[in-house]
């Protein structure tokens, strides 16, 4: 049996799409039929070499909604129920040893033995098929999988298992009080979770920065309140504005969603005196910024983190966000593609005509 794949074997070059066998599974590994798979933004960034993770050849793709195909053995869900063949599935990106100090102490997304499906491994390695730009996926033993309902369409899903996991992991590192002033930066798909969660968390004000008129639009349909156009505004407009509404404070907490240092400079702007920004943007490197220690941070006594991936309770929780605003949800995927157009997905994601392109099965 085979597999078509889209590999990528060179940075910045259309996709190679390639039969790949499929291996005798081991004990534990589950075969998964690809339904959906989401572009990400880190996928470009992998795609054109800016990812220092990328083991070329490869097969790129870390969200992904399948149906089970074989199970090896016994695997369940993290329900505890048994893992059945043709249920519809969703899993953790992230796969990790769960033994270490950081997986003990309940921060298994810092595990360092954690590799992510389309990210860490190459073609190279058995089980070969660990990306979701595939008509089949292997899912280790470890990986931590959740039963989705069998009427879903599994393009709206993708994005949870990692933009909304990740955003997840954000808002549960800071999460706005009731009535608190958010400002999210950038209103890609990670901007639109963020929004999304703070409507959740009965935030005042959601203001939100962005330069995408169609990408500002759903920002607003899903809660915000402001939108700061920044095509139209000027940064010490848009610094102005806030300063406005929040009385002279600043906003509570801003969450970076861009991954760009200039944007997270204009954050620490933004906060009031004892606020918090929260970086979620960062796939990738974005450059650097240079702060006042003294005056930036201590005076003001600002909080700042940054969130790194997610683990499967941010699945669960991003799962349940996008179940609850499924038709909302659905209109950030803009462009479905087959998998032998996959280069179609990563360019219109490239060139932001997408705000998801999902590859899905013909």
């Amino acid at each position: 049996m085979k597999s078509k794949a889209a590999v990528l074997r060179e940075f910045n070059a259309p996709l190679s799409l390639e039969e790949i066998e499929v291996p005798p599974l081991e004990q534990g590994e589950v075969l998964v039929t690809v339904e959906a798979a989401g572009v990400c933004g880190s996928d470009v960034h992998m795609w054109s070499g800016k990812d220092p993770r990328t083991p070329l050849p490869m097969i790129l793709g870390h969200e992904g909604v399948g149906r089970v195909e074989e199970v090896a053995g016994e695997k369940k869900y993290l329900s505890g129920e048994d893992v059945s063949s043709g249920d519809l599935i969703i899993w953790n990106r992230g796969v990790v040893c769960g033994e270490c100090y950081f997986c003990t102490r309940g921060e298994a997304s810092l595990c360092p033995s954690r590799w992510a499906y389309g990210i860490h491994r190459s073609i190279s390695e058995r089980p070969y098929l660990v990306g979701c730009y595939s008509e089949y996926i292997i899912l280790d033993r470890k990986t931590d999988i959740l039963k989705i309902e069998p009427e879903t369409d599994p393009a709206v899903l993708v994005s949870a298992s990692c933009s909304g996991a990740t955003t997840a992991h954000a808002f549960d590192i800071r999460s706005p009080q009731p009535g608190d002033t958010v400002v999210v930066q950038g209103p890609g798909p990670i901007g639109i979770f963020a929004v999304a969660f703070a409507v959740r968390s009965k935030a005042g004000r959601i203001i939100v920065i962005g330069g995408t008129e169609e990408r500002l639009t759903i920002c607003g349909d899903m809660g915000a309140t402001d939108i700061l156009d920044r095509h139209g505004l000027t940064k010490k407009q848009r610094y102005e504005h806030i300063m406005d509404i929040t009385e002279g404070r600043g906003a509570d907490i801003v969450y970076e969603c861009v991954g760009n240092s200039e944007v997270l400079e204009e954050g620490l702007s933004l906060l009031r005196r004892g606020g918090a920004l929260i970086t979620i943007g960062f796939g990738a490197p974005g450059g650097s910024v240079t702060i006042d220690c003294y005056k930036d941070l201590t005076v003001r006594n600002l909080s700042v983190y940054g969130a790194w991936v997610s683990d499967a309770e941010h699945l669960v929780k991003a799962l349940k966000l996008v179940r609850g605003r499924e038709e909302q949800f659905a209109r950030l995927v803009t462009h479905r593609v087959p998998l032998k157009e996959a280069d179609k997905g990563i360019r219109a994601m490239k060139k932001r005509e997408a705000i998801k392109a999902v590859l899905v099965r013909e």
